[in-house]
């Protein structure tokens, strides 16, 4: 019997290497704040973690089934196609094990070198249909991580597709998740924010938006894009980590312009709309926000790597709120207790801030992305207690 070329399930071996999974990524300290009311004192600081933060289910499935994979085939060359997930370390941890990266990082590593030998993760994020016929035409084995909710979302885009529905996606054309599914939706328009999506419900009401739609949306736009043809019946859909708020409005003003141009009776048979924001996004949203009404904070430490939106949108949360919100990659961000290098929201580059850490005593918030491990938000309160002088106690 000749072996499987396609996997969505892993290969059985949890147990094998949940160990070491557990070793790499997990957090004594965190796992005691949880069971005690997230909240953990040292000196004169005192840490308040968000009820829901760090890995989710899909983001701990993508990264079981790599250590599965390595296990699995501890002598064949093993690829991925591109970051599994938006967090250096683990992406680095992955390198460490031998993985090469098809994305230009691994040098030795290239699309045209693979073999029906060789063996290909594909990310939590999926990857689009071109790459997957790619790899099919060379026959290697290919292992899937792609994250439920993710498949969730282009169950729908391939459903307007069929209806003859353009899809709207609300999310970052430059995202994996978001191109992997664009190149299921046939027809589609990204937008980032409400301000693009107003452009198109401006166009959808009365027209005459066309010339600017083209200017600023590109690339985020299907080959061929006509306004006034594929604006005609739209299904909205979006990128899993996208803040849900903007997500719903995007969807109720789009629902609006189709009623103010062909009257309530004609939405039905122009419009959809499902929520697709992932779950585990709309949780740590909402233990966030918690957080914040529920506890005064002088400063708010968002920690996940710099291309994570659903991180990014968790410090949006802090920022709209009014608290001091700091997003930072890792415990190396901490530069001293007068100096933080983070990113500012809507930025691709980091920043450094003097005089982030005010005078005792300071209650410091504390959440972090999807594809943030424990150990790392133990690493950050760490190196905080560490410039601040204090350490964090071994038990509590």
């Amino acid at each position: 019997m000749s072996e499987p070329r396609y996997t969505n399930r892993g290969f059985g071996l949890k147990q094998v290497v949940g160990g070491s999974v557990v070793r790499d990524y997990a957090s004594p300290i965190v796992d005691r704040m949880r069971e005690e009311g997230f909240r953990l004192a040292a000196g004169d600081l005192t840490f308040h973690l968000a009820q829901e933060f760090g890995f989710c289910y899909g983001v701990d499935r993508a990264i079981e089934y790599a250590y599965e994979t390595r296990e699995k085939f501890p002598d064949r060359a093993v690829y991925i196609t591109g970051e599994i997930i938006h967090n250096p370390r683990v992406n680095e941890r992955l390198t460490s094990m031998g993985i090469r990266f098809l994305d230009g990082r691994s040098e030795e590593a290239s699309y045209e070198g693979l073999t029906a030998d060789d063996v290909v993760l594909l990310p939590a994020f999926g990857v689009p249909t071109g790459t997957m016929d790619r790899l099919r035409a060379i026959g290697c084995i290919v292992v899937d991580t792609t994250c439920g909710s993710v498949l969730n979302v282009w169950k729908n885009v391939e459903r307007y597709a069929r209806d003859g529905f353009t899809s709207l996606i609300h999310g970052a054309w430059a995202h994996e998740e978001t191109r992997a599914t664009c190149s299921r939706a046939g027809r589609y328009a990204v937008v980032r924010d409400m301000d693009e999506a107003e452009l198109l419900a401006r166009h959808v009401e009365r027209g005459g938006e066309g010339a600017e739609i083209a200017r600023r949306l590109a690339p985020g736009l299907s080959e061929g894009f006509d306004p006034e043809r594929d604006l005609s019946r739209i299904g909205c859909a979006n990128q899993t980590t996208m803040l849900a708020g903007e997500s719903l409005a995007i969807a109720t003003r789009m629902r609006r312009a189709f009623a103010a141009r062909h009257g309530e009776g004609g939405v039905a048979e122009r419009f959809r709309a499902f929520d697709t924001i992932c779950s585990a996004t709309q949780e740590r949203q909402d233990a966030l926000e918690a957080l914040l009404t529920a506890t005064p904070l002088d400063v708010l430490v968002v920690i996940g790597g710099y291309n994570s939106s659903n991180t990014a949108h968790l410090l949006e949360i802090g920022i709209a709120r009014g608290v001091a919100t700091y997003h930072v990659a890792d415990a190396a961000s901490v530069d001293s207790a007068s100096v933080l290098r983070h990113q500012l929201l809507g930025t691709k580059e980091e920043s450094v801030t003097a005089g982030w850490l005010p005078e005792g005593p300071v209650a410091i918030g504390l959440t972090a992305g999807a594809s943030t491990p424990n150990a790392e938000i133990e690493r950050v309160m760490a190196r905080i207690a560490e410039v601040r002088g204090v350490a964090l106690p071994s038990r509590f």
